[in-house]
């Protein structure tokens, strides 16, 4: 955490962002990737991106707070602050641990931790970056790419995760040339969007159509008159619930009228 930290300091101060309002945006935001692509957004004029593009990719907050709400406290200020310090790496130490006082314990350390290395390693980079120059001679522009392709790698063995990958990378690829700074990242979303709906589809698929049930069956089996299925597997023949048991033309006694 403190070395992509580092990454980001360098990268603001090369892109003419003050030290630091560098380091006010670590301190405040502290979102991580959000901070790189606005950095990147906002260089190339177009600050409306920035903002979709961070809300797109926080919004996965959402569920990490439904799922750690009970784990923060019910306090306000606990709720405030924890949601602050809540991170990928944060939930996903706090979820590996049993529930109760140590999945706590687990979440607000590693918060804490995380906070101070994230912006000691930011402060580090607005130092560094500014005396060195160019971050890309040392490598720094490369850190989050590759800490983010580490993170990836052992979800792209799932096939379909691994084609929603491709496909938004392949949307992106072709976007760029035709679309401003930051369209084509938006535009790869469709292929994780797509891996979504297709799964939702799977464990919800659409119910069968018993509108072909006759009307008259049913009413039949209501009245008695055919045995609960009788007349869907087809053991009674067409209009025989309706006939009558006495031969045509016999005078029915009063036992058959009964029976009627």
């Amino acid at each position: 955490m403190a070395a992509v930290g580092a990454s980001f300091g360098a990268m603001a101060v090369a892109a003419g962002l003050p030290g630091w309002a560098t380091v006010a945006m670590s301190v405040l935001v502290y979102a991580g990737g959000a901070q790189f692509m606005a950095i990147g957004l906002m260089s190339a004029g177009n600050p409306v991106a920035a903002v979709l593009a961070g809300l797109l990719i926080n919004a996965r907050h959402l569920p990490f707070g439904l799922a750690l709400g009970d784990t923060i406290g019910h306090r306000l200020r606990h709720r405030l602050l924890g949601s602050h310090l809540m991170t990928d790496e944060a939930t996903a130490f706090t979820l590996a641990r049993p529930a109760g006082a140590a999945r706590r314990r687990a979440f607000w350390l590693a918060g804490a931790l995380l906070f101070l290395a994230w912006n000691g390693g930011t402060l580090l980079g607005v130092l560094v970056g500014g005396v060195a120059g160019d971050p890309a001679a040392f490598g720094l522009d490369a850190a989050f790419p590759a800490g983010l392709i580490a993170l990836l790698l052992p979800s792209l063995r799932d096939r379909d995760t691994r084609r929603a990958a491709l496909g938004g990378a392949a949307v992106a690829v072709l976007t760029t040339p035709l679309l401003p700074a930051g369209l084509p990242v938006l535009l790869a979303l469709a292929g994780p969007g797509l891996l979504a709906v297709s799964r939702l589809r799977r464990r919800h698929p659409a119910p069968a159509d018993d509108a072909d049930v006759p009307v008259a069956a049913a009413s039949a089996e209501e009245a008695g008159a055919v045995p609960a299925g009788a007349a869907h597997a087809g053991t009674v023949p067409a209009g025989a619930a309706h006939a009558e048991a006495v031969p045509a033309g016999a005078a029915p006694t009063g036992h058959e009228e009964e029976s009627c």
